[in-house]
């Protein structure tokens, strides 16, 4: 059965919307009869980038390429410096931006699309966000992906702050879809204007990154600006720090926080938090298995991506994938302590530079912080330490590296400390 026709038999008869844009309340069946974008220019086993956002027509259009049997591209103007990267990696057919259907024109076939054609499947072009390297082009297959959702899961009024182009954003609407759930759609992703929302619109799930919450942590909106009807925040794509939840559950003590775990190469795996205010955490689900190799994490799952359209294969042999995840492992439950590319090795004593981060941000008037390796002469590394005062108040360098000291290993305390803004990308992440 296409989605379109499951959907709308799933919301048969259901008065309620399921998608709020702009404040205005939409139920599935005005969704579904509207028809902006002209597709008669698309044609089956196409590769189609959509250049949207979780508005009405990025959302229809998007199922009806997916029933059309296309491999979608779903991009966000927020990423325009990179979309010919994009549509040269992912072998792009046809660009859609708002109303607009252009057809490129190049001669290149990849085997994993290939194979999408021969099977009559639809598939889904994601791309990394790695901070080393160039993007890759992760290829699912979206008829294999979409499976996921035919079991009925309870679902909660979610604003969707994870983006378009981002695996989060997708499950969220898919979800919301599949369970006759609300999802609003931000207007703006800045502090004031996602708790204004959930306010406004009695919404009780906030999926959301560690920065985004540490940011609103330190603006001084929590806990006054938080609605009462909020009751689970979610949190994923990078690491969190102890201080900044502890604070965040002692502030909130209403607020279910769930820790999520995902990689765009091997689809939504489950996670269990071992409490509100622990970063321990179980990963497993159906068809997911994971393993620690020298204190790294590795997963073998069977909703893995079909491969890399633009860079070799990631998986060993037997299909494990290596996540470059260093975690603590504590029975059944993993704490991710950081990156593999976040060891700091100052005269053969390795440490994770979230063990600095997590002490810097326990200093007065800190917002945010960020600390890397540099290369030194005499210890092969040493630290250095990007901090970001809040608006209300301003950081000392020598008081700073005093209270490090006191806190830390002398080989741990950062050898530079500049007081200045921390690049935080359109995905709510430390760059």
């Amino acid at each position: 059965m296409k989605i379109l026709d499951r959907l709308a038999e799933i919301w048969n008869g259901i008065d309620y919307p399921f998608l709020i844009h702009k404040g205005n309340e939409l139920r599935f069946s005005e969704i579904c009869g509207q028809s902006p974008v002209n597709l008669s220019e698309v044609r089956k086993g196409d590769v189609v980038a959509i250049i949207g956002d979780f508005n009405p027509s990025s959302i229809l259009t998007l199922l009806r390429l997916i029933d059309m049997g296309v491999v979608v591209v779903p991009l966000t103007a927020e990423t325009k410096h990179e979309h010919h990267y994009f549509f040269e990696s992912a072998l792009v057919d046809v660009v859609i931006d708002k109303t607009e259907v252009k057809r490129r024109t190049h001669d290149q076939k990849h085997e994993f699309i290939e194979k999408l054609r021969e099977l009559g499947h639809a598939g889904l072009v994601l791309f990394s966000t790695g901070t080393t390297g160039r993007p890759k082009a992760i290829l699912h297959d979206l008829t294999r992906f979409l499976k996921r959702f035919e079991t009925p899961r309870p679902t909660l009024r979610t604003i969707n702050f994870l983006l378009f182009d981002h695996i989060g954003g997708i499950n969220t609407l898919l979800h919301t879809l599949f369970n006759k759930g609300v999802v609003v759609a931000p207007e703006s992703r800045t502090v004031d204007s996602i708790l204004a929302t959930c306010r406004e619109f009695k919404v009780e799930v906030l999926p959301t990154t560690p920065t985004f919450l540490r940011m609103m942590l330190m603006s001084g909106a929590v806990p006054t600006k938080v609605p009462a009807c909020l009751q689970v925040i979610t949190y994923g794509t990078e690491r969190m720090d102890q201080p900044t939840l502890d604070e965040l559950c002692k502030l909130l003590p209403h607020v279910e926080f769930r820790q999520t775990f995902g990689m765009s190469e091997l689809g939504i795996v489950r996670v269990k938090s071992e409490a509100r205010n622990s970063l321990f955490m179980k990963i497993g689900g159906e068809g997911v298995e994971t393993r620690v190799v020298d204190g790294v994490l590795q997963i073998r799952s069977s909703s893995r991506m079909l491969g890399y359209l633009n860079a070799s294969s990631p998986f060993d042999p037997e299909g494990w994938y290596d996540t470059k995840d260093v975690v603590e492992v504590k029975d059944d439950y993993y704490k991710i302590t950081g990156r593999i590319s976040d060891v700091i090795n100052v005269g053969g004593l390795k440490f994770m530079a979230s063990e600095v981060e997590r002490v810097a941000l326990q200093f007065p008037h800190v917002s945010l912080v960020k600390a890397t390796s540099k290369p030194n002469p005499i210890t092969g590394q040493h630290v250095e330490l990007l901090v970001q005062p809040t608006s209300e108040g301003s950081v000392d360098k020598v008081t700073l590296t005093a209270f490090l000291k006191e806190r830390l290993q002398p080989h741990m305390v950062p050898k530079r400390i500049r007081i200045e803004e921390v690049a935080v990308g359109h995905r709510f992440k430390k760059a």
